[in-house]
Formats: C-alpha cells, sequence, structure tokens
C-alpha cells in the first residue's frame, strides 16, 4: 500500500487530468500507471474517489467521445461502439452516448461524406463508383443498409 501523501498526491493529479478534458476509467488506469506503479489497493482508491466525486463518469465520456468523433472524425455507429468498448467503457454508458446523436443529423452526415467522397473518385463505371462508396461508409463505421440505402439514391439520380 502507498503511503498516504503518495496516494493523495496521485489523487490530485489525476483530478488535475480530468478537470481538464473527458477520461474513461480504463485512460486514467494507464495514465496512473504510466505516473508510476500504483499497487492495486491504492489504483481502486484513486478510482473510486475519482468516480464518486464525479471526476470519471462513463456516461458522459460516451457522450463527448460519440459526439467529438461523429461531428469532426465523421464516424458512424459501428466504429464509435467499437472504439468505446476497446476502452472498455460499460454497454449502458455506450447506448447512452450513441443516443446522443439525432437519426437525422446522422443520415445527413453520411449523405454528406458519400457525396462529398463520389465528387472525388474516379471510376470506371457505376458500379465500380458504388462499390468505392460503400467501402469507404462502411469504413467510417456507418451501418450497410443505411449505405446501401444512400448509394443507391444519391447515385441513381
Amino acid at each position: 500500500m502507498a503511503e498516504k501523501k503518495e496516494r493523495e498526491e496521485l489523487l490530485q493529479r489525476a483530478m488535475k487530468a480530468c478537470s481538464g478534458r473527458e477520461y474513461c476509467i480504463s485512460d486514467i488506469t494507464a495514465l496512473l500507471e504510466r505516473w508510476g506503479k500504483p499497487d492495486e489497493e491504492t489504483l481502486h482508491w484513486v478510482l473510486d474517489r475519482l468516480v464518486k466525486e464525479k471526476f470519471i463518469d462513463e456516461r458522459r465520456y460516451s457522450r463527448a467521445f460519440v459526439l467529438d468523433h461523429f461531428r469532426h472524425s465523421h464516424w458512424g455507429r459501428v466504429k464509435l461502439n467499437m472504439a468505446l468498448k476497446q476502452k472498455r467503457v460499460d454497454a449502458a454508458a455506450i447506448a447512452s452516448g450513441l443516443q446522443a446523436i439525432s437519426e437525422e443529423e446522422y443520415l445527413e452526415k453520411l449523405n454528406s461524406i458519400i457525396s462529398d467522397q463520389q465528387k472525388k473518385i474516379r471510376a470506371k463505371n457505376r458500379l465500380d463508383l458504388k462499390g468505392k462508396l460503400l467501402r469507404h461508409a462502411l469504413a467510417k463505421g456507418f451501418e450497410s443498409h443505411l449505405v446501401y440505402d444512400a448509394i443507391n439514391r444519391l447515385v441513381d439520380k
């Protein structure tokens, strides 16, 4: 067990980091381990305090992560879901975060991505164009049925 002073210093440092931006539990755990290898008891004590004092909130983190990556990196729900799972965010928090995107905004973003990409692509024929657009939108993490509908609507105009 770390000394009380070391524990408090670690907690203060973590609180300062959390007040600057949103972190999930796994990110803070990695940060604490990078600063120095705290024992299990100290690690749990710091994490518990951060959660109790609302410095860490997985739902708040999930919402911020989803909105940031959706609006700035143009990620779809599939990619957002996988990224949050990799960070070991719980399923309820992920679902809550994904609900922050309205269906209308989501479809507008998908259509925008496809039409922007359509202007950049050189394709031999319509089938080739559709394939390239499909791969691009799926790589961004949009659901296949929505991508098919959007591509057919935009390309077949």
